[in-house]
């Protein structure tokens, strides 16, 4: 049989095709949504991945480095080495901020790293793609390619300038900032050190205070300035498991004995993804089912006006004893051509715009599997409609005028 369908689309291919278009460019909208939320998923798995820590250990009654603020003693770490179970342990501080270069600057995570610490080490850079590691205590520093600086180039974080020795790649935050990697040292100070204006106003205070500042006592006044202007915080103690060792049981004997928190893999994994993107991941939803609902109305609206332009002819198949189902049949392919075509101009689409998008936009098959699927059957139900008024259409009207 000839398919009616096919040539009522030749007949009006023009708006038929500019109409798929259309609807193709609203789908490439929402398929990229959905690759928003998967990469802000997979920025939070990088994270603790690329962390190399089984174990957060972080301020008591605080969510970690990740989502909140936390500050410990940084020789905490030698506590944790002398417990069983524990293979390595690190301090590591984290901040956000914009670290200038000398043509443009960065909003970045600031990492800081002990200058020493070996590829392995958690919290280190796992892999370079050129350069090398930090090996000086003070003043380089390793940068996710991201980041757009370049090796060798002079960059300012507070008030002191690094010189990029090395570059990585996906070592991100779990916003998507690139990652750059300092001496534990710089970073201490960056974070937790007052600018000069405010340490030289804090001493004058110091001074003026006769509780610091006793005549008989010799040198109490200078140990308390050296205090004030030394910081000896960190942001958490990323910790190793030895081979055999229960996370969960090594966990409530730090956090009993040390009365510190300390946060699993999975904690932390729930944490990122149920607390930090929870609020992003309800509002992309809202926009994924907004676009549902424009991509059905336009759908709808189309194919309504296709059946519209030809009544008559519909009115004609029925006079010739054309069935309803095979009317009903001609309208839902037109639907799922329409979408065939949206659908294929969307992924189109997506494919080729998500690199340009300044955050890490993740398209997997399942997400164009589950698209493909909801396209079709909106496009079926927008059918309905049409469907309807073209089995009410009187035979007679072929006649009739």
């Amino acid at each position: 049989m000839i398919s009616l369908a096919g040539r009522d689309i030749l007949h009006s291919w023009g708006k038929f095709v500019f109409t798929g278009v259309g609807l193709g460019l609203l789908i490439g909208v929402t398929l990229v949504m959905a690759g928003v939320y998967r990469g802000m998923v997979d920025d939070g798995q990088a994270l603790l991945d690329n962390s190399r820590a089984d174990l957060w250990v972080v301020q008591q009654d605080t969510m970690g480095p990740y989502a909140e603020s936390s500050n410990l003693a940084d020789d905490a770490w030698r506590q944790l080495m002398a417990l069983p179970g524990v293979a390595r342990a690190a301090n590591v501080t984290y901040f956000t901020m914009q670290v200038r270069a000398r043509e443009h600057d960065v909003r970045a995570m600031v990492v800081g790293i002990a200058a020493d610490a070996t590829p392995g080490a958690p919290g280190a850079p796992p892999y370079l793609i050129a350069g090398r590691h930090i090996t000086r205590g003070h003043y380089e520093a390793v940068a996710d390619i991201a980041s757009g600086f370049a090796l060798g180039e002079a960059i300012t974080i507070r008030r002191h300038r690094y010189t990029v020795v090395g570059l990585t790649r996906r070592m991100v935050s779990s916003s998507g900032d690139p990652m750059v990697f300092i001496p534990l040292k710089d970073a201490q100070q960056a974070q937790f050190l007052k600018d000069n204006d405010a340490i030289e106003a804090a001493r004058r205070r110091t001074a003026a205070n006769p509780a610091f500042n006793r005549p008989g006592v010799p040198g109490l006044l200078e140990a308390v300035n050296a205090a004030q202007s030394a910081s000896t915080s960190v942001n958490a103690v990323l910790v190793r498991l030895a081979p055999g060792a229960d996370a969960d049981a090594l966990a409530r004997d730090i956090e009993r004995s040390l009365r510190l928190t300390v946060h699993t893999r999975a904690q932390m994994q729930e944490i990122l993804v149920s607390k930090l993107i929870a609020t992003s991941a309800r509002q992309i939803g809202m926009f994924l089912a907004i676009l549902a609902i424009v991509s059905a109305a336009i759908v709808a609206f189309i194919i309504y006006t296709l059946t519209m332009d030809k009544i008559r002819e519909i009115a004609v198949l029925k006079l010739i004893g054309t069935r309803n189902l095979t009317i009903a049949w001609m309208i839902l392919q037109q639907a799922l051509a329409l979408g065939l075509i949206g659908f294929a101009v969307g992924k189109i689409s997506a494919t080729w715009s998500a690199p340009i998008f300044p955050k890490y936009v993740l398209l997997i098959p399942q997400d164009s599997v589950m698209g493909f699927l909801a396209v079709m059957g909106i496009c079926a139900a927008a059918s309905i409609v049409a469907i309807r008024m073209a089995l009410r259409i009187d035979p007679a009207e072929a006649i009739g005028g």
